[in-house]
């Protein structure tokens, strides 16, 4: 039976739900451990240090505002089936705690989540009453992110834009074949993409609420997808739907597991097929936490080539099995594959040219443009400190 808090304080409940709102930890992106990104900031024990939209980092109050949740989602520890303490923090009892922290400039805003109580509509109610209640009656004009809740209404979607600014509803999956595989009650194409796009049209250049930032987020290794079929997704949010971030989240088995004995692993197992690779059972080779997460920090790197170096999706180089390499960068074995395009002349190469080079970003780049303005460079040494991303970069230059 799950344990059930009775009459917990503000403070209670904060330690119990903002502990289980670090599964949703945006821009981890770490390759070692679930401790080396995913832990709290020094000033209080909900406060978070994230990274924005914008890509500036910041330390936000970051909480679930109830753990209780109707989703059956395998990956999650907090589905209705888990046996958790449970809690909710009520719509003022949010917002002044937060206004209390933020007054003593421990945290810039609000990330703001939950579990799905009831309902998603139920649940947005909710999530949208804070933001409301510290708009209309506390007057703050500050950073507010909500977590938009699948299968939402359009009316609650609208509500939570024109209160935000940012929101953000988690994508999961590449695909509904995925989705599938860890939810019976989510519909990927009305529940998920279909909020997604409204957001974007709400959202979109000369709209009233073009200022509202829309990010979303894929669970890495949950569902055995491939990293293929994650990026075949993300180009689209980018080029069509206008998404300023994606975010990435390594499934941690044992935070998510289901105990052997239940039914979705039990019918997995009887199926003809052995389940995919990396779906939530210990004994498969892809199944490794240390793995998800390196998986976790490629996509991370892809991301970031396809926002600031002018990739496409289609330029991503795979394996056979449709997985980035993990002990490889994706930039440089793109550069393997092209030699065609090396050495590249670094006192003519235009800014594109010289943002394919491994070893060299965007800081390093527009170094390289400015100093040749003034004269001839002989040597990548006398713009960058001496390491490993300049002796990489050498290899693909001339002077």
């Amino acid at each position: 039976m799950t344990a059930v808090i009775t009459k917990p304080d503000t403070e209670q409940k904060l330690d119990i739900l903002s502990t289980d709102a670090q599964y949703d930890l945006a821009c981890a992106c770490g390759t070692r451990s679930p401790a080396e990104h995913r832990r709290r900031g020094p000033h209080g024990r909900w406060i978070y240090p994230v990274t924005l939209p914008n890509g500036g980092t910041s330390l936000l109050f970051k909480t679930l505002l109830s753990n209780a949740c109707t989703n059956d989602c395998l990956y999650c520890p907090l589905r209705e089936q888990s046996d958790v303490p449970r809690c909710t923090l009520g719509i003022d009892e949010t917002a002044r705690t937060f206004l209390d922290y933020h007054r003593r400039g421990e945290c810039f805003g609000l990330f703001l989540s939950s579990g799905v109580i009831a309902s998603p509509d139920a649940t947005m109610h909710r999530l949208n009453g804070v933001a409301r209640r510290l708009r209309t009656r506390y007057g703050f004009k500050g950073y507010i992110h909500l977590k938009v809740i699948p299968g939402a209404s359009d009316a609650a979607i609208e509500e939570a834009v024109s209160l935000s600014s940012a929101v953000s509803l988690n994508i999961e999956t590449p695909g509904p074949q995925y989705l599938s595989r860890l939810s019976d009650r989510k519909d990927f194409l009305n529940d998920i993409i279909r909020p997604i796009k409204l957001i974007s049209r709400l959202t979109g250049k000369g709209m009233r609420h073009s200022r509202v930032k829309q990010t979303t987020q894929f669970i890495v290794g949950a569902a055995g997808e491939p990293d293929s079929d994650i990026v075949r997704y993300m180009g689209p949010l980018y080029r069509r739907l206008n998404l300023q971030r994606i975010y990435f989240s390594a499934y941690q088995h044992n935070l998510g597991q289901l105990p052997p004995s239940a039914d979705r692993a039990r019918r997995a197992t009887q199926q003809d097929s052995p389940p995919p690779q990396g779906r939530l059972f210990d004994d498969l080779p892809d199944h490794k936490s240390a793995d998800h997460f390196m998986r976790e920090h490629r996509l991370y790197q892809v991301d970031f080539l396809m926002r600031k170096y002018g990739f496409t999706d289609s330029e991503i180089i795979f394996d056979g099995n449709g997985q980035l390499s993990l002990d490889t960068d994706p930039k440089e074995i793109w550069a393997q594959n092209h030699p065609e395009y090396f050495p590249v002349d670094v006192n003519r190469a235009s800014k594109d040219e010289l943002l394919r080079v491994p070893g060299l970003g965007p800081i390093t780049v527009q170094k390289i443009l400015e100093a040749r303005r003034k004269a001839r460079l002989n040597r990548i040494e006398d713009l960058a400190k001496p390491g490993p991303l300049t002796r990489k970069a050498k290899n693909y230059l001339k002077f």
